[in-house]
């Protein structure tokens, strides 16, 4: 039988607090959201000043890095015309997205989760991301 690593709400909670931290030093607002490996939103953030439009967005985002194990970046980069992926962000009912700012989660090689986050650029939103991630990391060294 294998056993997996599983995300936590502690766990997301943590992470949660860094990509809020990380946001509030670049100066943007965000929209944060934290799945488990299925998918399954465990946590949600909007910081005051985020977009509303970008709530579902960060959900969107978390939930295709999570269930799809990817970055919504690298999904992107080989998602347009002619390219290998190209039509999947109308996948599930439009839930996947293509564009950066969601995260895969790992612990130990294994997939745990996914983050997503919205309301600024690309790099801003991945930026906010990988900060979440990274606290996981350092927390579990």
């Amino acid at each position: 039988m294998k056993h997996v690593p599983r995300l936590t709400l502690d766990d997301a909670k943590m992470m949660m607090r860094a990509a809020e931290q990380k946001a509030m030093e670049i100066g943007v607002d965000m929209d944060i959201a934290i799945v488990d490996d299925g998918g399954n939103l465990l946590l949600f953030q909007r910081m005051d000043n985020a977009r509303i439009t970008s709530i579902t967005i960060a959900i969107d985002k978390a939930f295709t890095a999570g269930a799809a194990r990817k970055s919504t970046r690298a999904y992107g980069e080989v998602s347009g015309p002619g390219a290998p992926a190209f039509g999947i962000n109308s996948s599930i009912q439009g839930r996947f997205m293509i564009f950066a700012g969601g995260l895969p989660i790992y612990i130990d090689d294994q997939p745990v989760g996914g983050i997503g986050c919205s309301s600024g650029s690309p790099d801003q939103d991945e930026t906010v991301a990988q900060a979440g991630i990274d606290a996981l990391r350092n927390n579990l060294a």
